[in-house]
C-alpha cells in the first residue's frame, strides 16, 4: 500500500508509529530470576533431606542408647530376694545369642542372682561404637555397682560392656552382652 493517500480530494501522507524496539533485559532479568527461584528451592530441598536425614540417624542413636541404659541399670542391679523375676525380665529383654545362652544357663544364673548380695547399677556413661549391616548397634556402657555387704559396708566397682542392641518392631532387644576388661 502506498504511502499516499487520497482523502477528500487532498493528497496525505498517512503517520506510521514508529516501531518500538524490542527490549531484551527485561525478559532476561525474568528469567535469570526464575533460574535464581528454581535453583533456591532446589538447594532448600536438598537440606531439606539431608536434615532430615540426620534427625532421623539421630533419633535412632538416642533410642538405642537410653535402651541399654534401662536394660543396663537393670541388669546391674540385682535383687536375691526376686531372682526368679530378674532372670524372667532380662530373658524377655534379650534376643539371639543373648536369649539362646541365657535361656540355657536359666537355672545357673537363678542360683548365682539368689546367692548375691543386693546391688545397685548405675550407668555412667553410653554411646554407640558402631552400626552394624543388620541394623543394629553395638553400644559402649560404663557401669558402676554398688553392692551392699552383710556387715553394713559399701563396695563399689565399675565394668564396660558392650551392647549389641537391635530394634525388632517397635521394640529394642540386646541380641550380645560382653563385658570388656
Amino acid at each position: 500500500m502506498s504511502p499516499r493517500r487520497r482523502i477528500d480530494g487532498a493528497v496525505a501522507f498517512e503517520q506510521r508509529p514508529p516501531r518500538r524496539r524490542r527490549r531484551w533485559g527485561l525478559g532476561l532479568a525474568i528469567s535469570a530470576a526464575a533460574l535464581i527461584v528454581v535453583a533456591a528451592v532446589a538447594a532448600s530441598a536438598l537440606v531439606l533431606i539431608t536434615h532430615e536425614k540426620d534427625r532421623r540417624a539421630a533419633v535412632r542413636e538416642v533410642a538405642a542408647i537410653d535402651y541399654v541404659r534401662s536394660f543396663m541399670t537393670q541388669y546391674t542391679s540385682l535383687d536375691p530376694y526376686h531372682a526368679n523375676d530378674y532372670a524372667d525380665k532380662v530373658l524377655a529383654q534379650a534376643t539371639g545369642e543373648l536369649a539362646k545362652m541365657y535361656s540355657d544357663r536359666m537355672n545357673e544364673i537363678v542360683i548365682q542372682v539368689a546367692r548375691a548380695e543386693p546391688t545397685k547399677g548405675v550407668v555412667l556413661d553410653a554411646g554407640v561404637e558402631r552400626w552394624n549391616d543388620d541394623g543394629s548397634a553395638d553400644v559402649v556402657v560404663a557401669t558402676q555397682v554398688t553392692t551392699l555387704l552383710p556387715d553394713g559396708n559399701r563396695t563399689e566397682s565399675g565394668n564396660r560392656w558392650v551392647a549389641t542392641a537391635i530394634q525388632e518392631g517397635n521394640q529394642w532387644k540386646i541380641s550380645n552382652l560382653l563385658q570388656v576388661i
